[in-house]
């Protein structure tokens, strides 16, 4: 276990033991302290606060203001006012709160003491703003950090507005790159559309207490290739693909600047966050053979809920039931841009189907579709498409890749023209070298050379969707300083109504 989890774990303890002691003054039943949000309803009826602050609790973002702002109510109502007891609150609640609740020289005042206070409620309101707005700000770039899942790419285990939290302490909290940004937005002000941060300060790289990333973790990180982007197209397109395209028709690098005004450089922190699932550590071997993933020579097992798409075809005379196809295969007969379920042309009755492994088998089993027919689909072309795009040495699609031997901390790499194209970008922009060639020789920051060592670790993503996922075989490894969190619990999710099935689920 990492010493984020043991802080984050003894500050909850220390949290709940201490919560427990001030229930227990302000007559409340002490045991449902440790009832997580049942124990702020609780304290918003002790103190008559409107019951409506405590369901705007639930809300993304702005709740955790309002849950801040009821413990330090409640901290009030132990009679203490000051800027002092309210940053205690704040920021050592594991260490205050067990002094409210425990110290012979506390005590709970309740209502009256609030009523005799002299702060205006304008002031009330700021103290506690601020102090939520720090606090808030410290939980999500340390502790952890709601992330909604945007897109298909790591169905089924993960789903199109899944909301997660993702635990910024399992490899240890990041420093942040920019420092000086607005909160609770990520590169970019909303409305206004212009930069949330300032690079009058950049740090470098840091992790505190960092702990590594494991084999078949679902990890949330910075897009590699997001350090330059296309402002029209953001990381939809990226703008190493949009210039490979623009130089094939003939255009150059220096064209397209002039070309146009949208394209912006950012930092490693406020590069768009993706969430893949780590199927390579630094020193292993990926190979992808006919589908099927190969990690230093032996199969890596695909998650249970790993979706690949199979072709189906029935006898034409009966469908699939509403129901199934909805509650079982999650396609929505309203969704406009259904990607799951697709009529294949020129074949009659034939249908694409994205689906895990077990569902297949269900489909399978319907007695309409013909005997043999579920067929899983290989995609062996796409030459060219595919990291590192170098065609003379790769011929690698996304179904038959590598193999290709992932960057490790340390290790030297012999450098060859067979090889330099998958690792020029690690050299490079990753790790801020100059790199150049010339007669076949290599001349890294103006030195000859035959090998390079590698400063960071690297690790290879994957979605679980392996058909429908822009991951590392398409533009390569994710160093470490570009990993955010791990994605652990599934506190909501949507779809025409709350998936109640989804609620506080752990990701696995």
């Amino acid at each position: 276990m990492s010493w984020g989890w043991i802080i984050f774990i003894l500050g909850t303890i220390g949290f709940h033991i201490g919560l427990y002691g001030m229930f227990q003054k302000a007559g409340i039943t002490p045991w449902k302290a440790f009832i997580p949000f049942y124990n702020t309803w609780l304290i918003v009826e002790k103190m008559q606060i409107k019951s409506y602050w405590f369901y705007l609790q639930f809300i993304p973002i702005i709740g955790q203001f309002i849950t801040i702002w009821i413990f330090i109510i409640f901290v009030e109502h132990f009679g203490r006012f000051s800027v002092l007891h309210h940053a205690a609150a704040v920021f050592v609640p594991f260490l205050y709160f067990p002094y409210l609740g425990f110290s012979k020289n506390e005590r709970y005042a309740g209502q009256a003491v609030v009523k005799n206070y002299k702060k205006s409620s304008t002031r009330e309101w700021i103290d506690a703003a601020v102090f939520a707005i720090v606090a808030a700000t410290i939980i999500r770039t340390f502790v952890f950090e709601a992330y909604t899942i945007p897109t298909g790419s790591m169905e089924k285990t993960l789903l199109v507005n899944d909301f997660l939290f993702v635990s910024k302490t399992s490899y240890g909290p990041r420093m942040p790159n920019t420092p000086l940004s607005f909160p609770f937005v990520h590169h970019t002000l909303p409305v206004v559309k212009t930069k949330s941060y300032l690079e009058w300060i950049k740090l470098p790289f840091k992790r505190i207490f960092s702990s590594p990333v494991k084999r078949n973790d679902v990890v949330v990180f910075n897009y590699p290739v997001g350090d330059t982007v296309i402002g029209e197209f953001q990381s939809e397109i990226n703008y190493y693909d949009y210039l490979r395209v623009y130089e094939a028709r003939g255009g150059s690098r220096d064209m397209l600047l002039a070309e146009r005004d949208d394209i912006m450089v950012r930092p490693v922190d406020k590069r768009e966050n993706f969430i893949k699932r780590c199927v390579a550590i630094s020193g292993d071997t990926v190979r992808v053979v006919n589908g099927i993933l190969y990690i230093n020579g032996k199969v890596s097992d695909a998650p249970e809920m790993s979706e690949v798409p199979y072709y189906v075809t029935t006898d034409g005379k009966s469908a699939f039931p509403d129901e199934f196809l909805s509650k079982e295969l999650n396609v929505q007969s309203d969704d406009q841009d259904q990607r799951d379920f697709i009529p294949v042309p020129d074949k009659p009755n034939t249908y694409r189907i994205n689906m895990t492994e077990s569902q297949a088998k269900k489909v399978q089993s319907f007695s309409f579709v013909q005997p043999g027919s579920v067929v899983r689909e290989l995609n062996t072309a796409g030459f060219g498409n595919t990291f590192p795009y170098d065609t003379a040495h790769y011929k690698w699609s996304e179904d038959n890749f590598g193999p290709l031997w992932v960057p490790k901390k340390g290790a030297t790499l012999v450098l060859t023209p067979e090889n330099i194209a998958a690792y020029r970008r690690v050299i490079q922009v990753y790790e801020g070298n100059s790199l150049e060639e010339k007669s076949g020789k290599y001349f890294i920051n103006g030195k000859e050379t035959t090998e390079y060592t590698f400063k960071m670790d690297y690790f290879w993503m994957m979605g679980d969707n392996r058909h429908n996922s822009q991951d590392s075989r398409f533009w390569g490894f994710v160093p470490e300083d570009h990993i955010v969190g791990k994605a652990s619990l599934i506190w909501f999710s949507w779809q025409n109504g709350p998936r109640w099935n989804r609620l506080f689920k752990t990701i696995k």
